[in-house]
C-alpha cells in the first residue's frame, strides 16, 4: 500500500509538472509573439521619428523650442526667491546642500518615472511560481468594496490573481450603494474567470471597520492580509512574505511601499522604506500601514476591526497586532503600491478629517494599555503624525543627576550651566561638575560663584582625560534615580528639556533617551545615530547638517522614535541600567563610548528613543578638540574604529534595524 500511495504521489506530481510546463510554454510563445510586435511597432516609430527630425521645418524651428525650453526649466524669480530665503535663515552651506538634494531627487524622479516597479522578469516569476514552501499556507486577503471605480478595482483584483504564491482568497465585501451597481457585475466578472475571489454584498455601507470585518467573516486562511481597494499589490508580495513566515517565523510581517499618481504606476511620488518594527515610531505614526499579514492565531487574541476607530482604523488594529505578536519582521522592498488621486487619503487627508481624532485616541488607548497616561497631538509635520506627552508617573519628582566633565573654557562652562539653570522646569535635580585637571584661574573663581547654588557641585578627576571614566566615576557620586550626561558645550534652548526626556526613560522598556541638538549654524548635528553611516562605516548622525525645522524623511525628524543609539552629548538613563550594564566602557576614551554603551543597553531587550522635542545647541568638541585634529589624534580615531567594528561585527553586518537598507550609507535617509 506504501509503494502505490508513493506511486500516486509522483504520478500526481508529475501531471502538475507537465501542466506548468505547458502553461509555460504557452507564455514563451505569447512572449516571443508579443516582442516581435513591439519590435515592429519600435521600427515603425523610429521611421516617423527620422522623417520629422529630419525635416526643414523642424531644423528651422530649433531655435525657438530651445528658448521656451530654456524659460520653462529656469522659472528665475521663483528659484532665486527660494534660494535668498534659504540663504538668509538656513546659510550658506545648507541652501547648498538643499539646491544639491533636489537635484540628486530630480534625476532619481527622472530615472524611475519610466520604469515599472509593479512588474517582474519572466525567469523570476517562474523561479517563484515554482518554489515549495516546507509550510502550505493560505493568505486571506480582506478587501472592502466602497463605491470603487470598475479601472481601479480591476487593477487591484488583477495584482492577485497575478501573485506569484498561488495559494489565496480575496475577500472582498462590497458596501457600494444602488447608483455603483457596476462594482457587482466587474467583481462577478472575475469570479467567474477565479473561483478564489469570494464576494458578498452587503444590505447597506456599514463603515470601514465592519465593511472589513465583513470579510473577515469570509476568510479561511492561515494568515489576513490587508489590502485597498484601489492600490495594487507586487507580484512577488506574497511569495517575499512566504519566505518570512516559514524562514524567520513571522507570525505578523509587513513590507515598504510606494505611492503612485494615478493612473500610471510609472509615476512614483514618494517611496517609503521604512524601519523594522519600533513601536514608539508606530505610535506616533502608522509607519507599517501597507502591505502587511498576520497569523490567524495573534487575530484571536487582538479581536476584529472597531468602528469607533474608522479612518485609523488600520492604526488601531496595527498597534494591537504587532503588541500581541511574537515575532514582528520586516520586509525591505517596495511591495505594495498605494494610489494617489484626488479622493484619496494618499492625496489629502483633508478628505478623511475623522481619521486625524480616530487616530490619536487609537493611541492613547494603547499607552493606557501599557499602564501609562500620555498626551497625543497632531505634529507640525502632518496632521496624523503625532507629538505623544507621557505624564511622568512619580507623585514625588524622583531626583535627577546632570553629570558635565570639564576642563577649563570657563565662558563655554558658564553658558552651559546658565541655560540648565535657566531652561529647566523639572523641580529637582543637581548638577554635579567633574573638573579633570583645569588650571585657569578664573575657572577657579567660577566654582567658587557655584558654591552659592545647594544643588551644585564640582568633584575632581585627576587622571588623564577618559570620558567614559570621568562619568562613571561621577555616576558613583551621584545621588539621583535619573542620571543626564551632558557636554559641558551644551547650551539648553527647551523649557522642559528633562521631563520631554524623562517620559520615554520612566518606562521599564526603555533604557536611554537623546536629544535633538544643533550647531550654531541653526544646522543639525545629532539627530540620533545610524549605525553604518559615515566614511567609517562604523556610526553616524541622522539628518546631518539639515537646516533647523526639516521634517526630514517622512516626517522622521519630527517625532520621538526608536534609535540604535543617541550621543552622550545629551543623554538620559536610569541609574539601575547605568549600573546594570556595567557604565560606559572605559576602554573607549573619547569616540564610540556612547554608542557601544547603547548597544549595550539594546541588548538588555531595553529600546533607546530619541525625541526631537528636547533640543540643545552643540558647540562640538570646544574642550577637547576634534578627533581629525593631530596625528596622534587620528591615529587613536583609527584604532577606536578597529575595536568597536571588531567588539560588534555582528551587529554591523546585520545593519542599523532603524535604517532601511534601500538608504545610502554616505548620507543619511537618501535613497541609493
Amino acid at each position: 500500500m506504501t509503494e502505490a500511495g508513493d506511486l500516486r504521489k509522483l504520478r500526481r506530481e508529475l501531471q502538475r509538472a507537465q501542466k506548468r510546463l505547458k502553461k509555460y510554454e504557452k507564455l514563451y510563445a505569447e512572449t516571443a509573439a508579443e516582442r516581435d510586435e513591439l519590435r515592429a511597432e519600435r521600427d515603425r516609430l523610429q521611421e516617423q521619428y527620422d522623417c520629422i527630425a529630419n525635416s526643414a521645418s523642424w531644423k528651422i524651428t530649433k531655435p525657438v523650442r530651445g528658448t521656451l525650453d530654456f524659460f520653462k526649466r529656469l522659472s528665475p524669480l521663483r528659484t532665486a526667491a527660494k534660494v535668498l530665503r534659504s540663504l538668509r535663515w538656513d546659510g550658506l552651506r545648507a541652501t547648498a546642500r538643499k539646491i544639491r538634494q533636489k537635484l540628486a531627487e530630480r534625476r532619481r524622479r527622472r530615472k524611475r518615472r519610466h520604469v515599472d516597479l509593479s512588474k517582474i522578469p519572466m525567469e523570476q516569476r517562474v523561479r517563484e511560481e515554482c518554489t515549495c514552501f516546507d509550510r502550505s499556507i493560505k493568505f486571506s486577503i480582506l478587501v472592502p468594496l466602497y463605491n470603487t471605480p470598475v479601472p481601479f478595482l480591476d487593477e487591484m483584483i488583477a495584482s492577485v490573481v497575478g501573485q506569484t504564491y498561488s495559494h489565496w482568497e480575496l475577500c472582498l465585501a462590497d458596501g457600494s450603494d444602488d447608483a455603483h451597481g457596476e462594482v457587482c457585475r466587474a467583481v462577478t466578472r472575475w469570479r467567474e474567470k477565479d473561483p478564489r475571489i469570494l464576494y458578498r454584498k452587503l444590505d447597506r455601507n456599514l463603515g470601514i471597520s465592519e465593511n472589513t470585518n465583513a470579510c473577515l467573516d469570509m476568510a479561511t486562511g492561515e494568515y489576513i492580509a490587508l489590502f485597498d481597494h484601489d492600490d495594487i499589490l507586487h507580484p512577488s508580495a506574497l511569495f517575499e512574505m512566504m519566505q518570512a513566515i516559514c524562514g524567520q517565523g513571522a507570525d505578523y510581517v509587513y513590507t515598504d511601499e510606494a505611492t503612485f499618481e494615478s493612473p500610471d504606476i510609472r509615476k512614483l511620488i514618494t517611496c517609503h522604506f521604512k524601519p523594522d518594527f519600533a513601536p514608539d515610531n508606530l505610535r506616533a505614526n502608522n509607519y507599517i500601514c501597507h502591505f502587511s499579514a498576520f497569523s490567524r492565531e495573534v487575530l484571536e487574541k487582538t479581536g476584529r476591526f472597531r468602528r469607533e476607530y474608522d479612518g485609523s482604523q488600520d492604526h488601531d488594529m496595527i498597534l494591537r497586532l504587532t503588541a500581541n505578536a511574537r515575532n514582528v519582521v520586516h520586509i525591505p522592498k517596495l511591495l505594495y503600491f498605494w494610489r494617489s488621486h484626488p479622493k484619496s487619503v494618499a492625496m489629502d487627508i483633508s478628505s478623511k478629517t475623522y481619521a486625524i481624532e480616530a487616530g490619536k485616541h487609537a493611541v492613547q488607548d494603547n499607552i493606557r494599555a501599557s499602564g501609562y497616561q500620555a498626551k497625543v497631538e497632531s505634529s507640525r509635520a502632518f496632521p496624523t503624525i503625532y507629538r505623544i506627552r507621557y505624564r511622568l508617573r512619580e507623585e514625588e519628582p524622583e531626583k535627577v543627576s546632570i553629570l558635565i566633565p570639564n576642563k577649563n573654557h570657563v565662558r563655554t562652562l558658564r553658558r552651559c550651566i546658565q541655560s540648565v539653570l535657566q531652561k529647566t522646569t523639572y523641580p529637582n535635580y543637581e548638577i554635579l561638575i567633574v573638573d579633570n585637571g583645569s588650571d585657569e584661574p578664573a575657572l577657579s573663581e567660577y566654582y567658587r560663584e557655584l558654591q552659592e547654588h545647594e544643588n551644585i557641585r564640582v568633584l575632581h578627576y585627576d587622571r588623564p582625560f577618559n570620558f567614559s571614566a570621568i562619568n562613571n566615576y561621577a555616576a558613583g557620586q551621584a545621588t539621583g534615580r535619573y542620571l543626564v550626561l551632558l557636554n559641558n558645550d551644551i547650551q539648553i534652548i527647551t523649557p522642559g528639556w528633562m521631563e520631554e526626556m524623562m517620559m520615554y526613560v520612566q518606562r521599564e522598556d526603555v533604557g536611554a533617551a537623546g536629544a535633538m541638538l544643533y550647531y550654531p549654524d541653526r544646522t543639525i548635528q545629532h539627530a540620533g545615530i545610524v549605525l553604518g553611516l559615515g566614511a567609517d562605516r562604523i556610526a553616524g548622525h541622522a539628518f546631518y547638517r539639515y537646516p533647523k525645522g526639516t521634517i526630514g524623511y517622512m516626517g522622521r525628524a519630527c517625532y520621538a522614535q526608536d534609535m540604535s543609539a543617541v550621543t552622550a552629548a545629551c543623554m538620559m538613563v536610569r541609574a539601575e541600567v547605568y549600573r546594570e550594564v556595567g557604565g560606559m566602557d572605559e576602554s573607549y576614551p573619547v569616540a564610540f563610548n556612547d554608542v557601544d554603551f547603547c548597544l549595550r543597553i539594546r541588548r538588555t531587550g531595553r529600546l533607546i528613543v530619541w525625541t526631537p522635542f528636547a533640543e540643545a545647541y552643540h558647540y562640538e568638541s570646544r574642550t577637547r578638540g576634534r578627533d581629525d585634529g593631530t596625528e596622534a589624534r587620528k591615529a587613536r580615531f583609527r584604532e577606536d574604529c578597529r575595536r568597536f567594528a571588531e567588539q560588534w561585527k555582528d551587529v554591523l553586518e546585520q545593519g542599523d534595524p532603524y535604517y532601511n537598507p534601500n538608504f545610502s550609507l554616505d548620507a543619511s535617509f537618501e535613497p541609493k
